[in-house]
């Protein structure tokens, strides 16, 4: 039974877009129960302001009870619920960007305080996420001081210090038991200042405490029923009217709390949205805990190979900045990054007018940039001829253009209509439709309102066409687990020049991160190796002690970027097309399974890789998958790895990219042990697998 969870999950993350409907929503008398084939949550009805009353792990037939009568939604004991709830249920079409759902809205009112509770539940899925809006007067409802005093203005603005943050709970359940396993885990971006991105806590809960993080899974010791809390909010370093607590935990009785909003963003006729929760269940092991969290990550956006694959080239990694970038240097790139097999050819700040604050060739601002009305357009010195001749040039070679843009942060992104109606005509001119968005700065939920106006008005008039890939480098922004709908993570700057970029590094990275978010979402670079070894001394995980090949591939569990001019790389660099032609064979396939960490963690002596879920064995099918696998430095030539696959399975493995045994059959021991040759260090080999 435990494997048959991750069997029908699994099979569901593969086959989304061709699901059958399974979803429901009933409100009967005074119980609302949404549910599919996976879950189902059941609601004392409230008024509206429901109360659960169970949550179902169906694959499992694990029925958990509510223990204690209390709103799911909780901002103040002291008003009470009026009797005017409504509930609508209506299912939702899918679109280029997101699959259908069916969705379910409930409205209700605290005193003078007007609450939206919309849930989404997808086919296939054992999660139902919950988006909460609210409305009104909010005086008698509110109350607290916001605690982070880094979000205040100083004593001068007597206003600002009369803000209230909103004590509020998101979601919570209460459970019998007092043998409960829990882990909080926490999410660092900023990626020019952390190195170190994710952190797990476990624990047993006992008295009330309080845990920081985007995800909180807990399971029950006595009879293994599991559920997770997914805040699809920002890291929590950097969320908004934070009071330092994302879940709050004493023994069977579990609540995320902290709604990114103060009293002063909450409007009387405009609905204002929270920090969004989402509730999954499983039981039995991790696997399955980490695949019902992917089942519902691959929910939040579709993923098409001719638009969400992609190996990009960016120029800036190799810090010329815009000293370089015109017409001809980009033609000039882009012969060479074909000669590489690059898909996609970015143009990183330089292409445009304006000067911004990070030009070398300029000292430029980001301040009232619209004062400016040509800022974003094509630098005329540059590209006398506009974009045209270098988009052209890229399809003559199979290469599409993307460009760098940087949204007008002042006053909360007020001109977030102008930069959008900017993207919209740099599509509609050139069919440019994939832009790294930088310089975010989110400082209240203003500003995030506005930029996701931004982002849905270029969808809107794109018919969906146009991508972002979202900087997660430095400032508030909207790190791992919000804004995931609009496109893709890039994750992080390092340079040979200022002796930042170790390959184990990077693949540490990704490693950490690809438990807890889809691998293929994250742009993962890497760079001229050939550039500053000095700086390197003779550091034993300098980049030159890595083959280029090797480089590539710690990258392809994620969209692969080639942080380089490749008018810099030796001739000998080429030869990395050959890889790059066969991994395109199989980048999406990889791409479309469950990606998990294997192995030990990268450190720069271990033997480590990732495991590609693709199809889970049942009896219909036989279980297949990839494995990506790396030995480092490591003196060892053959080492038994630790896999998600199941103990005692037979697998037959073929070697798909890299080096290593051309064919092996095994048997699966604990853990998931398989074990795997490679004759030299830093060296890599991604099999195909599949269970026999």
């Amino acid at each position: 039974m435990k494997r048959l969870f991750v069997i029908l999950v699994t099979t569901c993350i593969i086959n989304l877009l061709y699901a059958q409907r399974t979803c429901y929503s009933k409100l009967q008398g005074d119980t609302l129960v949404i549910g599919n084939e996976c879950i189902e949550r059941k609601f004392a009805w409230n008024e509206g302001n429901l109360i659960t009353h169970s949550l179902s792990d169906k694959i499992n037939q694990k029925i958990t009870f509510t223990i204690k009568q209390t709103a799911d939604f909780f901002i103040s004991k002291d008003v009470t619920v009026a009797p005017k709830g409504a509930c609508l249920v209506e299912e939702v079409m899918a679109t280029d960007v997101y699959p259908g759902y069916l969705k379910t809205t409930v409205t209700f009112s605290l005193g003078t305080l007007d609450i939206k509770r919309v849930y989404r539940i997808y086919d296939g899925c054992p999660a139902i996420a919950c988006d909460t809006y609210l409305k009104g007067i909010v005086n008698s409802v509110f109350g607290g001081r916001e605690e982070n005093a880094a979000d205040r203005k100083n004593i001068e603005f007597a206003e600002d210090m009369k803000s209230k943050s909103v004590t509020a709970i998101l979601d919570q359940l209460s459970f019998e038991g007092q043998h409960w396993h829990a882990k909080a885990v926490e999410f660092w971006d900023v990626t020019d200042w952390n190195n170190n991105l994710v952190t797990e806590r476990n624990i047993i809960t006992y008295r009330k405490n309080n845990y920081r993080g985007n995800l909180f899974f807990a399971q029950n010791g006595e009879n293994g029923s599991g559920f997770f809390f997914l805040k699809e909010a920002p890291c929590s370093s950097v969320q908004l009217a934070y009071k330092g607590v994302d879940f709050m935990a004493e023994f069977g009785k579990f609540m995320v709390t902290g709604l990114g909003i103060t009293e002063k963003d909450i409007h009387q006729h405009e609905w204002t949205r929270t920090y969004s929760c989402v509730t999954g269940v499983y039981g039995g092991d991790e696997l399955q805990a980490l695949t019902a969290l992917r089942s519902y990550q691959k929910n939040i956006r579709c993923h098409f190979r001719d638009r969400d694959e992609m190996i990009m080239m960016n120029t800036w990694g190799d810090r010329s900045q815009d000293a370089k970038v015109n017409e001809s240097f980009c033609l000039t790139e882009l012969e060479r990054a074909a000669k590489l097999g690059i898909t996609h050819f970015q143009i990183d700040d330089g292409w445009q007018t304006g000067k911004s604050p990070n030009s070398a060739v300029a000292k430029g601002s980001f301040e009232n940039i619209w004062d400016n009305k040509d800022y974003w357009k094509p630098d005329v010195e540059k590209y006398p001829h506009g974009l045209a001749p270098v988009v052209a040039k890229g399809k003559e070679l199979d290469i599409e253009l993307g460009l760098w843009f940087n949204p007008s942060v002042q006053n909360d992104f007020a001109d977030w209509k102008k930069d959008a109606e900017t993207l919209i005509g740099l599509y509609r001119e050139y069919g440019i439709r994939i832009f790294k968005i930088d310089g975010l700065t989110i400082p209240n939920k203003k500003a995030e309102i506005n930029l996701r106006n931004m982002f849905d008005k270029v969808l809107v008039e794109t018919n969906n066409k146009v991508m972002f890939n979202l900087d997660a480098t430095a400032g508030r922004r909207g790190g791992y687990h919000m804004f995931n709908e609009y496109g893709n993570i890039f994750l992080e700057n390092r340079y040979t020049d200022w002796q930042n970029y170790y390959p184990y590094w990077t693949l540490r990275n990704v490693w950490l991160l690809s438990k807890y978010v889809p691998a293929e979402k994250l742009q993962i670079e890497f760079l001229n190796k050939w550039r500053n070894t000095e700086k390197y001394a003779n550091e034993p995980f300098a980049p030159s002690n890595y083959s280029f090949e090797y480089l590539f591939a710690t990258t392809m569990a994620g969209q692969p970027l080639a942080w380089m001019e490749a008018s810099n790389l030796p001739d000998e660099a080429f030869s990395l097309k050959a890889l790059i032609e066969q991994y395109k064979k199989v980048q999406y396939d990889f791409h479309q399974g469950v990606i998990l960490p294997i192995g030990d963690e990268p450190s720069g002596r271990s033997w480590t890789g990732f495991q590609s879920i693709t199809n889970q064995e049942t009896r219909e099918q036989s279980g297949s998958g990839y494995l990506l696998i790396y030995r480092e430095d490591n003196e060892q030539s053959e080492m038994c790895v630790e896999t998600w696959l199941p103990e005692g399975a037979k697998v037959r493995c073929s070697l798909v990219l890299g080096n290593g045994k051309k064919a092996m059959e095994a048997t699966i021991g604990r853990k998931g042990i398989i074990n795997f040759s490679l004759t030299r260090i830093n060296d890599f080999a991604m099999y195909r697998y599949e269970i026999i």
